[in-house]
């Protein structure tokens, strides 16, 4: 079987799953729904890990696969394609591997669901959505990748339906999306404009010709690749939760834990970064639009990191936590460096994955508590938990030190801010040192939230214990067999526990052995025509050579934030219960989120509302309905009720009506023979 054949049959082997447990789960029942769908994702995972191969040590060349014609319009021409190229097979590697691991794991923490063969289904079709979006070969199979992932996103948040929290986040995000998605579907209408094609191997060449090229709009004259890429970047915007879009992620967190895990470690979230990394020749020459994806995202590092600092749940935490690495992300990518963009993205994944199925053990453990003001002292009850967390903290804060090395989190994040600091130092872009200060602030954020997560739930005094007595608390949501009133917090079964371990060794590991192939002296050949960088971006290869202090400084900043949380968790341990009781603007203001919900609820939901009210009252139903439908009964109703007085029933009134319709006939008849 060759190289071709073998990428089709991953690609499209989750969809397989998906239908046959969507469509039969009932019939074949819950072990065959979950032995399928996950056998075939570990499949694709083979797969994957086999094309990454090759293309890493084997030298395997770039290529497309054509299957079947997809939209044929006139010029608008798009192809069913499979693209392999290092930034595919990165991400084909980063989904499905996190995939398989999500589908295992949730074999024990869905054991006690009644619906398994739906949510495996639901799965494997996210994962199907993704693996189309990454292998894309035009605008137009991206799209459909973007808004199946969407789709799947919905189905997956809301999977609970019953739980009207859930249902209505899951409305919230695809609300939200669809606002992105309209500024990304304008930006595939632009580049279609300007250049007569969304095949992404014939766009990519002719880009450089169109430099400069302006739009006349409303008396000035506009950057039209600037506008292209600014509005795909709105797409890319709402995908990957970036600021003024971003609200939406949180409250995905309704979902089961293993879906918080799949859209935030590696899959829809990330979409974003992969767009723009995918079109570094579009955004090579859109430099505004590049300085916007690098404030935005800066931005975004800081505000989520901002709010990390006092949310109570554990996993809003985690996803605040993901807010705030992709805000790192995409600054890189705006400044040029896209390279180290998806090495964070790359690393991000065994990291965060590890960090939300880490909490879904401790929410299982704890009978489905989130609440982390209501557990502490759970290291010697879930021992193995505490470990792989510890490491996922550690990777997330990018703990290392110069020049010696670190987990994997070190040699990324630090890339990317020292990448920040090198595109401002040789001019390429002037917000550079903008993201580079919010960059080394927010790794110290990043400590601080990070480290309280697991002082507040492994090591502070057991407030389940303070609560409810020795080893008992009241839980209305056991799932476990315990007695309702009962609470003994246990560690989870393998089959959660292995994923764990797995990810950890990447959450170790995957830093040090990929950094030479990304952002090292391997990077030109690995990367090769996948990524491209204007002749003026030397922004990745004199990232090596900052000052001293700039390599040092996140090092710095995030001992900082690690010895302060320490501090106020450990050593004075209640000091921040009593600070959260005293309340005050900061912490009311960070506690609300920026209150952006609120804005948004007072802005544009109500004002929608009340649009919606105003066209549905009084449009629809006075003018429309008043006019047209209701207007014309209303009239006819009238008209018949008084037509209805001339039919009395008697035989002679009609033939005196008779008579004068036979007068009034004879009478016309002989005007106009007259005439």
């Amino acid at each position: 079987m060759n190289i071709e054949t073998l990428v089709t049959l991953g690609v499209f082997a989750p969809l397989l799953g998906a239908a046959i447990a969507g469509l039969t789960g009932r019939r074949i029942g819950d072990l065959a729904s979950q032995t399928i769908t996950t056998g075939l994702l570990f499949f694709s995972c083979a797969v994957a890990w086999i094309v990454f191969y090759q293309h890493t040590w084997g030298h395997m060349a770039p290529f497309t696969v054509e299957l079947l014609p997809f939209i044929n319009v006139g010029d608008f021409q798009s192809n069913w394609s499979i693209r392999i190229d290092a930034l595919s097979a990165t991400m084909l590697v980063v989904v499905t591997t996190v995939s398989s691991l999500v589908h295992v794991y949730s074999w024990g923490y869905m054991a006690e669901d009644p619906d398994k063969p739906r949510f495996f289904a639901y799965l494997s079709l996210f994962t199907f959505a993704m693996l189309a979006l990454v292998t894309a070969a035009d605008f137009m199979q991206l799209f459909f990748g973007w808004e199946g992932v969407g789709l799947a996103s919905y189905l997956l948040i809301g999977f609970w339906y019953k739980k009207p929290s859930a249902s209505a986040a899951a409305i919230k995000a695809f609300v939200v999306n669809r606002v992105g998605d309209f500024g990304f579907a304008l930006g595939i209408m632009t580049v279609f404009w300007m250049f007569g094609t969304i095949q992404f191997a014939e766009l990519f060449p002719m880009i450089a010709a169109k430099a400069g090229t302006g739009w006349t709009f409303a008396g000035h004259v506009w950057s039209a690749l600037d506008l292209a890429a600014f509005l795909l970047f709105i797409g890319a915007m709402g995908k990957s939760a970036q600021f003024f879009l971003h609200t939406w992620l949180p409250d995905a967190m309704e979902g089961p834990t293993p879906v918080s895990a799949l859209i935030h470690a590696a899959t829809m979230v990330t979409a974003g970064v992969y767009m723009v990394c995918l079109l570094s020749p579009l955004f090579e020459y859109a430099p505004v639009a590049g300085q916007v994806v690098a404030v935005i995202g800066a931005v975004t590092a800081l505000f989520a990191a901002t709010v990390g600092l006092a949310q109570n749940d554990i996993k809003r935490v985690i996803a605040y936590s993901t807010c705030s690495q992709l805000g790192y992300m995409f600054f890189a990518a705006g400044v040029g460096a896209y390279e180290a963009a998806m090495f964070h993205l790359f690393t991000h994944a065994f990291f965060k994955a590890l960090l939300f199925l880490g909490a879904g053990s401790v929410i299982n453990g704890m009978h489905h508590e989130q609440d982390m003001r209501k557990m502490g002292g759970l290291w010697k009850y879930l021992p193995i938990t505490y470990a792989v967390m510890t490491i996922g903290t550690i990777a997330i804060t990018g703990l290392g030190v110069p020049g010696i090395g670190g987990l994997s989190g070190f040699y990324s994040k630090d890339a990317i801010i020292e990448s920040a600091f090198a595109a401002a130092a040789s001019g390429h872009s002037p917000v550079g040192l903008f993201a580079f200060f919010v960059g080394i602030f927010a790794a110290g954020l990043t400590a601080y939230y990070s480290w309280r997560l697991v002082f507040m739930t492994f090591l502070n005094k057991p407030a389940w214990k303070d609560a409810h007595g020795d080893d008992h608390a009241h839980d209305e949501h056991a799932h476990d067999g315990h007695h309702h009133g009962e609470l003994h917090p246990h560690e989870s079964p393998w089959v959660m526990l292995v994923p764990l371990l797995i990810l950890s060794v990447g959450a170790v590991a995957a830093g040090y052995v990929f950094a030479p192939y990304f952002i090292g002296h391997h990077e030109g050949a690995f990367w090769g025509a996948a990524i491209f960088n204007a002749p003026t971006n030397h922004v990745l290869h004199d990232s090596h050579d900052v000052p001293t202090w700039v390599k040092w400084s996140p090092l710095i900043l995030t001992l900082i934030g690690t010895f302060v949380a320490y501090w106020v968790y450990v050593v004075k341990e209640g000091m921040a219960r009593r600070m959260a009781a005293r309340g005050g603007i900061v912490y009311d203001f960070l506690y609300n989120k920026w209150y952006f919900d609120e804005l948004y609820d007072a802005t544009f939901v109500k004002w929608t509302k009340a649009l919606g009210d105003l066209f549905w009252k009084v449009g629809d139903e006075k003018i429309i309905d008043g006019g047209g439908p209701n207007g014309m009964a209303f009239l006819s109703r009238v008209f018949a009720g008084r037509l209805s007085r001339l039919q009395s029933g008697y035989v002679y009134h009609y033939a005196f009506v008779m008579l004068l319709g036979v007068a009034g006939f004879l009478a016309f008849a002989l005007y106009a023979w007259g005439a």
